[in-house]
């Protein structure tokens, strides 16, 4: 058996799926989770966030009593800082805590920092337990609201993505082909695989970085900021991010294309304020991108 099949890991990915997708599919739920805990259960039930770890960690031969206390313990610990945040800002105007938390979040998954806790191949799923530790704190113990952390997606985000699309790609096409960062290749791929590749960038890509940038970071600075300023330095900061993508020195055209980028699927999410229409924008961009001009 692979590896990758052992039953372990597989219940061990299952499991830092179920809140996203519980977050995701069933958002009116959260409030009432927020409502049955008690206020030591919502600081510490987020420390069950450490058992994937351990199961697949075990699985490999890679166990670290080590990473198992960071991971239960930095859950934890966004949970306290957002029970805090929720009480000195209870009007959610945005509180300095929630800057915390989402650059200790970004920084550890743009640095890769919790990556040598992992065996090869799974290092995404210590990115989902960050996100999920993140839905748990922003979501159910902050309780903010706005985020638009909805996968039920509708015709209406399929028409605000494919609109904030067209207009994003004539600009990054010719940028692209002047700056040399973009190479087209002339090739029809077979119909599953691209729809594999596009659903496969929508979940494990575009949606968590859709979450944390715009249903989060752009959310938060809207009430301090307002909205323009909000958008540009939102999609500044996702430039950023993506620095040491593909390089291991600042790869400052892609920082350019994907700041520029941010502008649009910022517009995407501000429409209705929803994560879906935004990921839907995101994903089309990166699918073409790695069909076609990669």
């Amino acid at each position: 058996m692979h590896a990758l099949l052992r039953p372990l890991v597989l219940f061990g990915a299952l499991l830092t799926l179920i809140p996203v997708l519980g977050a995701a599919f069933f958002p009116a739920c959260l409030k009432s989770l927020d409502e049955a805990l008690s206020p030591a259960a919502r600081i510490a039930g987020p420390s069950l966030l450490c058992i994937p770890y351990a199961l697949i960690a075990i699985s490999f031969g890679i166990f670290h009593w080590g990473w198992l206390a960071l991971y239960a313990l930095l859950p934890a610990a966004v949970a306290f800082v957002m029970s805090q945040a929720k009480e000195a800002d209870p009007a959610m105007k945005s509180n300095w805590r929630d800057f915390a938390v989402l650059a200790i979040l970004g920084v550890a998954v743009d640095l890769r920092w919790f990556e040598p806790a992992w065996p090869a191949g799974l290092a995404a799923v210590g990115k989902l337990l960050l996100l999920d530790a993140g839905i748990f704190g922003f979501l159910v113990v902050r309780q903010l609201d706005g985020v638009g952390f909805d996968l039920r997606l509708t015709l209406r985000d399929a028409g605000i993505a494919l609109r904030e699309f067209r207009f994003y790609a004539p600009i990054a096409i010719l940028l692209g082909w002047v700056l040399g960062f973009l190479h087209f290749h002339a090739v029809w791929p077979a119909p599953l695989p691209a729809l594999g590749a596009f659903l496969f960038t929508l979940l494990c890509i575009a949606v968590p970085e859709e979450l944390f940038f715009r249903g989060w970071l752009q959310n938060l600075l809207e009430r301090r900021l307002g909205r323009t300023v909000a958008l540009l330095l939102t999609a500044v900061l996702f430039g950023l991010a993506h620095w040491n993508k593909r390089t291991a020195l600042f790869n400052w055209r892609y920082v350019l294309l994907a700041a520029i980028a941010g502008v649009f699927y910022g517009r995407a999410w501000r429409d209705q304020r929803r994560v879906g229409a935004s990921s839907l924008t995101h994903s089309m961009v990166d699918t073409v991108w790695s069909l076609w001009l990669r």
